[in-house]
């Protein structure tokens, strides 16, 4: 949780912000964190990051936009780069997130907001801290999908069952309500049209600050036929590569599946593995070009992880404790399963 101080000052900074321009993570707690504030102050615009770190390639919506504030969702990293530009245009910051960022320093400018660093030290998506700030009750829906797609359930999902009984699931377990319930589908709906290309991506966003209800989303309809169809189409090549992964696993405690294609969907396929192999480590990796995207899931997997990306020139990594993305090189793949698999088996 945010602090009532830092609540009220975030407040302060979206009613002052008159054109502000939101940059967003590219998943759905990204996409909801900004939903909630972008429906708050019905102003600004927003797009979605799909690189970490926030670089300066992303700097040419400030000149498209010509904000007046700058608001940060999500974002592990923001490239020094990025912040020098910003820092030239004497535009205020925002940035709200809950990644433990022990790989950069914050410049004194910039507003930071992260209750990590705060007494609690709690982790709660971006998603829940933004429905803190704003507490519209009608974006109650948007605030336990956000959650419920970044492995949490929020205090409010008693709320959101009592408001919204058939859409909900009573559950523990953040990924059964994502997988078994409706206000999960809308959430793969969502993730799914993040996948697209720009143009439907900024369409469907659209669409999503002005629906009233979560049921307009979830019923196909003239409005959104465009991102369910994209749904079907991401969903029956995410139900393809998790049957090639469970024929890959080899009951070790390790599973390890390598995939490349047009579209990644690492996270969300790392994801729906860690929810069926409980206690083991998941190794996702799509393969495109030179590089190779890593998707990662385990108990406590992050320090096993930084630690071999140290020893990988340029490899580059990050995320939460169970939770990491990373990236290496295609030539460093064969030699990253190793260490990490060694680790995992024990032995060394």
């Amino acid at each position: 949780m945010l602090m009532e101080k830092e609540v009220k000052e975030i407040q302060d900074h979206l009613e002052k912000a008159q054109n502000p321009l939101f940059y967003f993570d590219n998943d759905q707690d990204g996409l909801s964190s900004y939903l909630l504030l972008r429906r708050f102050i019905e102003r600004g615009n927003g797009v979605p990051v799909k690189t970490s770190p926030l670089d300066l390639d992303y700097y040419r919506r400030v000149e498209e936009f010509s904000p007046d504030y700058i608001f940060i969702l999500d974002q592990p990293t923001v490239s020094n780069e990025f912040f020098e530009k910003l820092r030239e245009t004497n535009l205020p910051v925002v940035w709200i997130d809950h990644h433990e960022n022990n790989i950069q320093e914050i410049p004194a400018w910039v507003n930071y907001y992260n209750p990590l660093y705060n007494e609690t030290k709690l982790n709660e998506p971006v998603t829940a801290l933004a429905y803190q700030i704003t507490k519209r009750k009608e974006d109650l829906w948007i605030a336990v999908l956000g959650c419920i797609a970044d492995k949490f359930i929020p205090s409010f999902y008693s709320d959101f069952l009592e408001k919204y009984p058939e859409l909900g699931l009573k559950s523990k377990d953040a990924f059964e309500i994502l997988y078994d319930s409706s206000i999960g589908k809308i959430a793969r709906i969502i993730g799914s049209g993040l996948k697209d290309r720009t143009s439907l991506v900024m369409q469907m966003i659209r669409f999503l600050i002005k629906v009233k209800t979560p049921e307009e989303v979830l019923e196909e309809n003239s409005n959104n036929a465009f991102f369910h169809q994209r749904f079907t189409f991401i969903d029956l090549k995410l139900k393809k590569y998790l049957k090639k992964a469970r024929e890959e696993y080899e009951n070790n405690g390790f599973l390890f599946f390598k995939y490349s294609g047009e579209t990644s969907m690492s996270a969300d396929i790392a994801n729906r593995l860690s929810h069926e192999f409980k206690g083991i480590v998941i190794v996702v990796a799509f393969v495109k070009g030179a590089r190779v995207n890593l998707s990662i899931r385990g108990k406590a997997v992050k320090e096993k992880i930084l630690k071999i990306l140290e020893s990988l020139p340029f490899a580059t990594g990050g995320g939460h404790n169970d939770a990491v993305g990373a990236q290496v090189g295609v030539d460093q793949l064969e030699e990253f399963e190793e260490k990490l698999k060694d680790m995992v088996i024990g032995k060394i």
